[in-house]
């Protein structure tokens, strides 16, 4: 009896070929995704503007007028109007991208493509849709007299660290939820618990001035660096930047850190899953 040797069959891993061609497709992916999200909806793109607008109002209304977290906090309403819009687009990507492989099952079964192009068109939706409320930001800076400042045009880079942040959690996500479902709702609890967890609704001198070691931990998360240094570039004033927050130098790298560290890992797993997504799903 004749053996016969058994090749593994291998689809197409999470990035190759033409990164042009990657690019084009991650694009028009996002795109479609984006119109379809908004079909049939009488309100249509303005729910991009709406909804971190109606979280905001709740949340200042709660904790300004009845809890009074931010009563003593100069320009605590653009400084939370920034936290909300920051955390929901590191939210939108991170929780969009969990499902999207397996959503977009019957495309990976009938077309090669690299795989993290899914994942990828979910940032890219997410960031136009930050860039919609950033217009509503600048608005609102305006309406409450912020003068502009020329560190305005440093801001992209807090908000290019949070999503590149997104896109690695997303990576691992979307890769381990198509062999563990189980991803999705343990996902939606810790994404809950980040939100609190992260100084989105407190200012972090409010925090600093009564727990200082837990306002340093705070900002080693990405997320509440992006989100304190991305107020202090549009803000200054009193509002302190990461650097002045944390209070020791050695400890900025801890963040930093946390994101290569993040990128690498998703990058890894999800390269290492992707080409067999396929046979899996």
């Amino acid at each position: 009896m004749t053996g016969h040797t058994v090749h593994e069959v291998r689809g197409p891993s999470a990035l190759a070929g033409d990164w042009r061609r990657s690019l084009d497709l991650a694009v028009m992916l996002a795109y479609t995704d984006w119109k379809l999200r908004f079909f049939g909806s009488v309100l249509g793109y303005f729910w991009s503007l709406l909804r971190p607008l109606m979280l905001f109002g709740v949340l200042y209304a709660v904790f300004s007028q009845i809890v009074d977290v931010g009563g003593t906090v100069e320009d605590y309403p653009v400084q939370l109007l920034i936290g909300v819009i920051l955390f929901t687009c590191w939210g939108e990507i991170t929780g969009g991208s969990v499902a999207s492989v397996v959503e977009r099952e019957s495309l990976v079964r009938k077309i090669a493509f690299p795989r993290a192009v899914i994942p990828l068109s979910i940032a890219l939706g997410a960031a136009f849709n930050l860039l919609l409320n950033l217009i509503t930001l600048g608005v609102f800076l305006a309406l409450a007299g912020v003068q502009p400042r020329w560190t305005w045009l440093l801001v992209p880079l807090p908000l290019i660290f949070l999503i590149l942040f997104a896109v690695g959690v997303s990576l691992m996500l979307s890769s381990l939820y198509v062999s563990f479902r189980d991803v999705q709702p343990i996902w939606d609890v810790i994404l809950q618990a980040l939100f609190y967890a992260t100084p989105v609704i407190y200012p972090i001198e409010v925090m600093a001035d009564k727990y200082e070691t837990a306002s340093q931990i705070a900002l080693m998360n990405p997320i509440a660096a992006a989100i304190q240094e991305t107020r202090y570039l549009v803000l200054g004033g009193e509002t302190p930047s990461v650097a002045e927050a944390i209070g020791d130098n050695a400890l900025l790298v801890v963040p930093v850190l946390v994101l290569l560290i993040v990128v690498v890992a998703g990058f890894l797993i999800f390269d290492r899953l992707a080409p067999r997504v396929a046979e899996r799903l």
